[in-house]
């Protein structure tokens, strides 16, 4: 049932409030609850009994009510006033069990229940009193999380501390009439890990804090409690939460936070652990009774603490097991940890323990192979480690009574390439991706690894309100939940543009992160590719200075971590790049502009520097350190020691007036070419095609020189036929189409300046014979497809087509949205779902089809990512997303943030033809479709999308 509602509300676009808020009243009405007035004000009620970490959020309530709206309420253990806050935990408040009896409150919705809580408004509960806010937990963790969810709706951002957002202002609080309303979890477990804290969180924790102690450790657990989490694996590169400060294992038990050890760490013992305290190598095979022993003291240690157990052991370091794959040994590693809790916990079954097997890399290969633990241990199925779910549970691992979770990465140490500086992850594909985990019911966990914490604030949130309802967030939706946070943070006003800015450099990062971007990435010659990037970061943070200015000064700082660092600095990283790739194209040409590229790269290096320096400055030096994490310079998977400015060429140029020529789209160069016998020319022009192409007249001295350009034919059309050169001068060229003949047209400019000789450029232009009518149109020997322009057909409740802004290589992508356990029918391909794009083709013979895929994996035995292509009325050919599982295959999608498949078609004859991408599998993602019919060129995401013709009269310049 819950797949057939969940695909009913991808497909339906359903739209579901993720953020709270809907209960505060922007004006007073008859019935409203005071909670701060003008002349009055709640009075908070606890019970003498309840949990210490309820009433340590209740404190912590006090203060945000104090900071919203400059009242203090008063906590009371006893008593009444007009207007009573009440709040306590089922069983611990004999208030709250007095209006249970009296039917004056139904906690029915919550009894029993993981982590609930129900907050409603009473009228007259008690005598004496007028109305009585409610907020009541199903258990320690249920109370907490409501206290925190009034937090947030009165104006508390959860990030008020770990990003400086300032409290809404508001003088009276008004709690709307009627309220009643109860939320629980859909996922058990939900949890975050500190990890590869080393240099920026360490560092800023030991400055501090004096180091990853309880003091540290209550902010971390409070921004948990805030965002309804309950679930840590904590710092362990060079750390031991429970052995470092005792007090961070009883303070993460009062305050409901559940503590557990990473993947290779077992038995709640850290790694260093063993390096301080164990005897002998971590080999089990040769040390078991030592090994042995320092897991029953972990055991021992957290018996009274609210815990979760990881079984299984890799090698120390987060490294596989040098016993290799021995799966009899990892066997007895597990039944002798099961002996272990079993002997620890001798009061309850062992069934009852909390525990949970990492499949985490080559572990996932023991199970594969046919290790198997007992069913209440819950399994712990991993990504990639880049954000692509490797397995989930089939139908006969979804009965098992442990469940399945799913541990997931924002940062990552290791091949093919490390990240962990700055957030590099969408929204959209964190969304799609642990859409299929909750489909596929891996619920019981959702751990996220997010590095220093910050600056993931925006996908920790995220996955967090994810974990807590699934449900509420659909691929229509992602949108509107930046915007909505946006709002949260900074206010309704500013929050359509913070939001755009959050999505374009988080879709930026994501199609490539920061530190795979080399000086290669993105092409400077094809589709004007850098140049159409480095406008568009420009323009952004063109925006983003634009709407700082127009923010108080309590935002600013808030603003600095959440919106403009991470889009400047994720700029300047492109910038630098840009500006190599630049430099060594005009050393090469010998241009006397190689300089001006040099000093751009020293600039954007800068730049980077300063940005860390601001960032770390903010709050006289609150975050100092955080943005300490080196990012420019790999040479392979790992960081270097520090920022390494690139090597650049710098030119010597004579005081002489030299001319040089360059054509768009080629790294020659004139007067180099000709001595090559090689001939410079622009990619031939189509009427529907790139209307401009560039011709580049450059100085390779230090004198200016004047030239002159004359084209051999007169469709050939130059903006300008002379002109002034101190650096360089670009000439651009179009077509004529009303004097250009039909067919292929061929002509050259001739450009003369310094010396006797001068430069030759070809220039060619194809007029079709016959007009392009309907479609997307073929032009300079391709057509472009965005994904998401297609039209999608044959959509059922079992599977269909849905549009996913924000994800891909271009503004939105197509996923294939399924029943858990759909087929399709084979036989009859063409009545699955379909996307279909009208093209029309100049061409005849055999097109390449290239069809870029989000590099997801397969995530269940037995089933591939397939999909169908059908031109017109051919066969549909299937295509398989995933031919090549190889580890290189591997690191080049993961790099490049997509897999490109090739797929012949052939077309019998030019006109107006029609292309259908069919569904096959689940989890198919399309980015985008290129149809090379000769002319394509390569270059990372591939040009724009084609221009598309609805009736035939988009002639350009008299062209057909």
């Amino acid at each position: 049932m819950r797949v057939l509602l969940l695909l009913a509300t991808l497909l339906l676009s359903h739209a579901v409030h993720a953020l709270p808020g809907n209960y505060l009243a922007q004006q007073r009405a008859d019935g409203d609850f005071a909670l701060v007035a003008a002349d009055t004000a709640a009075v908070i009620l606890v019970d003498q009994h309840e949990h210490k970490g309820v009433l340590r959020a209740v404190d912590s309530l006090q203060r945000d009510i104090n900071s919203v709206s400059g009242r203090q309420l008063t906590i009371a253990k006893q008593g009444q006033a007009k207007q009573l806050l009440i709040i306590g935990s089922l069983g611990n408040n004999a208030l709250l069990d007095q209006l249970v009896s009296s039917g004056k409150l139904d906690v029915s919705a919550i009894a029993g229940k993981w982590d609930a809580y129900h907050i409603q408004l009473i009228a007259q509960p008690l005598p004496g009193v007028d109305q009585a806010l409610v907020i009541a937990g199903s258990d320690k963790r249920g109370a907490i999380y409501g206290i925190y969810d009034l937090a947030e709706t009165i104006g508390v951002s959860p990030w008020h501390w770990w990003a400086d957002v300032p409290p809404v202002q508001r003088a009276e609080l008004y709690i709307k009439a009627g309220t009643a309303f109860s939320d629980a979890p859909k996922v058990k477990y939900r949890g975050i890990f500190l990890n590869d804290e080393h240099p920026a969180l360490t560092n800023w924790s030991e400055e501090k804090f004096g180091g990853y102690n309880s003091r540290f450790y209550l902010h971390v657990f409070e921004l948990l409690q805030r965002l309804k989490a309950n679930f840590l694996w904590p710092a362990m590169w060079n750390n031991a939460f429970a052995d470092d400060d005792w007090q961070n294992a009883v303070l993460a038990d009062e305050m409901g936070i559940v503590m557990s050890t990473s993947h290779h760490e077992p038995m709640m013992r850290a790694d260093k652990e063993w390096n301080r305290y164990g005897e002998g190598p971590w080999e089990y095979s040769t040390n078991r009774d030592n090994i042995y022993k320092f897991w029953q003291q972990g055991a021992k240690r957290h018996k009274n603490l609210e815990s979760l157990f990881t079984l299984g052991m890799r090698g120390q370091e987060d490294e596989p097991m040098s016993e290799g794959d021995n799966i009899e040994l990892l066997k007895q590693i597990v039944a002798d940890q099961r002996q272990i809790l079993q002997e620890t916990f001798n009061d309850r079954p062992i069934a009852s323990v909390p525990q949970v097997w990492a499949l985490y890399k080559e572990v996932q290969g023991f199970y594969e192979r046919g290790m198997r633990v007992p069913d209440d241990v819950t399994l712990l199925w991993a990504d990639d480690n880049f954000g692509n779910i490797r397995r989930l549970p089939t139908k006969a691992e979804r009965n098992r009574s442990g469940g399945a979770g799913v541990y997931y990465h924002f940062d990552y140490v290791g091949a093919p390439r490390s990240y962990r500086w700055i957030n590099t992850v969408p929204l959209a594909k964190i969304w799609q991706q642990m859409s299929l985990a909750w489909q596929y019911q891996a619920d019981r966990i959702w751990i996220v690894n997010v590095g220093d914490l910050k600056p993931m604030e925006l996908p920790t949130d995220f996955f967090l309100r994810m974990a807590w309802n699934p449900d509420a967030f659909n691929a229509d939706n992602l949108q509107q939940f930046t915007t909505d946070w946006a709002a949260q943070q900074f206010g309704a006003a500013q929050a359509p543009a913070i939001a755009s800015l959050l999505q374009t450099y988080t879709a930026h990062n994501g199609r490539r992160k920061p530190e795979a971007i080399e000086p290669g990435s993105y092409s400077i010659l094809h589709y004007a590719e850098a140049e159409r990037i480095s406008t568009e970061l420009a323009q952004a943070e063109a925006l983003a200075d634009k709407v700082q200015q127009q923010l108080t000064a309590q935002l600013q700082d808030a603003y600095v971590q959440l919106v403009a660092h991470p889009l400047k600095a994720s700029r300047a990283v492109f910038e630098l790049n840009r500006a190599v790739a630049m430099n060594q194209l005009h050393a090469q040409q010998g241009r006397a502009s190689t300089n001006y590229w040099a000093e751009r790269v020293k600039y954007w290096f800068d730049t980077d520097a300063n940005l860390t320096a601001q960032y770390h400055s903010l709050g006289n030096g609150r975050w100092n350190h955080m943005m300490s994490q080196p990012h420019i310079g790999f040479t392979y998977w790992r960081n270097p020691p520090a920022n390494l400015m690139p090597v650049v060429s710098v030119a010597s140029p004579m005081p002489v007036a030299d001319m040089g020529v360059a054509a768009e789209g080629s790294k020659l160069s004139w007067p180099i070419s000709e001595y090559r016998g090689e001939q410079l020319k622009l990619d031939t022009f189509y009427p529907h095609g790139q209307q401009q192409r560039q011709i580049e007249v450059f100085n390779k001295g230090s004198e200016p020189f004047e030239f002159s350009a004359k084209a051999s034919a007169d469709w050939v059309t130059l903006n300008q036929s002379q002109g002034a050169v101190k650096t360089e001068q670009r000439i651009a060229v179009s077509i004529d189409w009303r004097k250009a003949h039909t067919g292929l047209n061929q002509a050259e400019v001739y450009i003369q300046g310094t010396g006797w000789a001068g430069a030759k450029v070809q220039v060619s232009a194809f007029k079709p014979a016959v007009a392009a009518t309907t479609g997307f149109v073929e032009a300079d020997g391709y057509i472009a497809l965005d994904a998401a322009s297609a039209k999608a057909g044959g959509n059922t409740a079992e599977a269909g087509w849905q549009r996913l802004e924000g994800f891909g290589h271009s503004a939105a992508a197509m996923v294939a949205l399924t029943e858990r356990d759909y087929q399709p029918d084979e036989a009859n391909i063409c009545q699955a779902p379909y996307l279909e794009y009208p093209l029309y083709f100049h061409s005849t013979g055999q097109v390449m089809l290239h069809s870029k895929v989000a590099p997801t994996l397969q995530l269940l035995p037995g089933r591939k990512l397939r999909f169908a292509v059908a031109l017109d009325d051919a066969q549909p050919v299937i295509v398989d997303t995933l031919p090549d599982s190889s580890e290189p295959a591997w690191q080049h999608a993961v790099l490049d943030s997509s897999r490109t498949l090739k797929t012949p078609l052939h077309i019998k004859q030019s006109g107006a033809h029609w292309l259908r991408i069919y569904l096959l599998d689940p989890a198919v993602v399309l980015h985008k479709l290129l149809l090379d019919t000769g002319g394509l060129q390569p270059s990372y995401l591939g040009p724009p999308q084609s221009l598309y013709l609805t009736d035939g009269s988009a002639a350009i310049n008299g062209a057909q």
